[in-house]
């Protein structure tokens, strides 16, 4: 896996330009480009426990008041390796190694 070296100024112009809210969390947009996408991808698995199962429809009520498109959400979440599933999409669970995708630079 990637890791990417995120400075305390990227995860502040990130915030500004595609948060609407932190708490709880919401987005305006959803970023194109790569780096964005893992700051924000960041900031959604601290939503979930590292240490349960969730169905898909757990995932989804999750995602649902972060933005709109909340399947897009999930879909990066897996292609990123934040959140692993079974092949069948039953059971998702957060990817241990996602908590060090961002290095502090």
């Amino acid at each position: 896996m990637m890791k990417y070296d995120v400075s305390i100024k990227d995860l502040d112009e990130a915030i500004k330009r595609y948060v609407e809210s932190l708490s709880p969390l919401e987005l305006k947009v959803f970023p194109k480009k790569e780096k964005q996408k893992v700051i924000l991808l960041h900031l959604i698995i601290k939503l979930f426990d590292k240490d349960r199962l969730y169905s898909e429809k757990e995932v989804n009520q999750i995602l649902k008041p972060v933005y709109g498109d909340y399947v897009i959400l999930r879909r990066y979440l897996v292609d990123y390796a934040f959140l692993n599933r079974l092949d069948n999409g039953q059971s998702y669970w957060v990817e241990k190694s996602s908590i060090d995708i961002i290095e502090k630079g």
